[in-house]
């Protein structure tokens, strides 16, 4: 089952907000209702057999209320079909599934999300999946890293979450130089501040649970191609399988897609101040920032990325002990994972979302603390930083 989300009728629509906020559905027709109302309904009648209503006959196969969702998704990130999911993580697992058979290939970040790199390591692994991580700074890294049998360069850009800095065109070249297919975890980045597949990937994975929902209250995620084929593909997993969002989550992801333009501005803001405060702090070791000229990602980033971004790391000067103490005393930040939300956010990758890669290579050093930066006042946020940081 394959049903096109076409970005037709938005075309002429050039601005993000406009898009986000229109693309993908016009006022009910019956009532007029403004927004997408939520069909709670699990199945829909015919009228007669296989005579379906619009093409609907049962919510997992398609929601009158997802469908909305999905177009609205493949219009912000400049595509042509879109595909929600419960979490960021069933797109993950099904687009893995849709493009590797046993005896493929892929080259992951040598930094990657824990999550994914826990699902290829623990799981695909056993199903002859083999993988090779690289870092995507590096391209001739990422060239030596391709086999014969490579059928995805698998990349996040920035990085989760040593911010590292992949220049999506150039690792698109060689992917596709060696037969493989291009994948970009847009996840960080948002499709406000980067949109991959206008820069040669073939296929966008979104934690939609993050800045496209925004408001840390409710989980999804996405799929976005301009390959019918692959849609295709993952339209048939996304029924056969089953891990699609219900209506509720459709809407609420929906709902905070209208906002994500304001919103992103608002949390780059107030993180280039967080950058500014971290920077020559004697607490701090490195702070790790695409909006730094010294980051070794910052002429990649301001070519591909509208702005930098709301995500911090920094080491911590005294080590492990000081990174978790940081963590510990934060008020205004929250300690928890996730991120993206308007509320600010504070972890310990090595103890929290990347516990996964402990002892592999994409271990992450453990003085390492990752902020995602939300939308209150900045005068704020930093004096809950200055006074966490006091006497580290």
């Amino acid at each position: 089952m394959s049903e096109q989300r076409s970005t037709a009728d938005s075309t002429s629509w050039q601005g993000f907000s406009t898009r986000a906020i229109h693309a993908g559905y016009e006022p009910d027709p019956l009532t007029g209702a403004v927004n997408v109302p939520i069909y709670a309904s699990s199945t829909f009648a015919q009228d007669g057999v296989g005579v379906m209503r619009d093409g609907y006959e049962y919510a997992r196969t398609g929601n009158p209320t997802r469908r909305p969702l999905e177009a609205n998704l493949s219009a912000v990130e400049s595509g042509t079909f879109g595909r929600a999911f419960a979490s960021g993580m069933a797109a993950t697992d099904c687009l893995l599934r849709a493009e590797l058979r046993p005896g493929d290939h892929l080259v992951i970040p040598n930094d990657a999300y824990g999550g994914t790199f826990r699902l290829i390591d623990k799981v695909f692994s056993q199903w002859g999946i083999e993988y090779t991580p690289a870092p995507i700074t590096d391209l001739d890294a990422v060239r030596a890293a391709m086999r014969p049998n490579t059928k995805l360069v698998w990349i996040e850009t920035p990085t989760n979450p040593l911010l590292n800095v992949g220049d999506i065109t150039a690792i698109a070249e060689i992917a596709h130089a060696g037969g493989a297919k291009m994948v970009v975890d847009n996840t960080f980045a948002s499709p406000y501040l980067q949109t991959p597949l206008t820069l040669g990937a073939d296929v966008v994975l979104h934690s939609t649970t993050k800045y496209i929902g925004g408001h840390s209250d409710v989980v999804g995620g996405a799929l976005i191609t301009n390959s019918e084929e692959m849609d295709a593909s993952l339209a048939f997993l996304q029924n056969g399988s089953g891990g699609v969002p219900g209506p509720f989550d459709a809407y609420l992801t929906m709902r905070g897609l209208k906002t994500l333009a304001v919103r992103m501005e608002r949390h780059c803001d107030n993180a280039e101040k967080l950058v500014e405060f971290f920077t020559g702090h004697p607490a701090i070791d490195k702070v790790l920032y695409p909006g730094l000229e010294s980051h070794p990602g910052h002429a990649v980033a301001a070519k591909q990325m509208r702005r930098f971004g709301g995500m911090i790391s920094v080491q911590l000067s005294g080590g492990k002990q000081s990174a978790l103490d940081f963590c510990a005393r934060t008020e205004l930040f929250t300690l928890a994972e996730s991120l993206g939300g308007v509320e600010s956010l504070i972890e310990h990758p090595g103890a929290m979302t990347h516990a996964s890669t402990a002892g592999s290579l994409l271990e992450v050093p453990d003085n390492l603390v990752r902020l995602s930066v939300g939308i209150e006042d900045a005068s704020d946020l930093l004096g809950d930083i200055e006074q966490a940081l006091e006497g580290l």
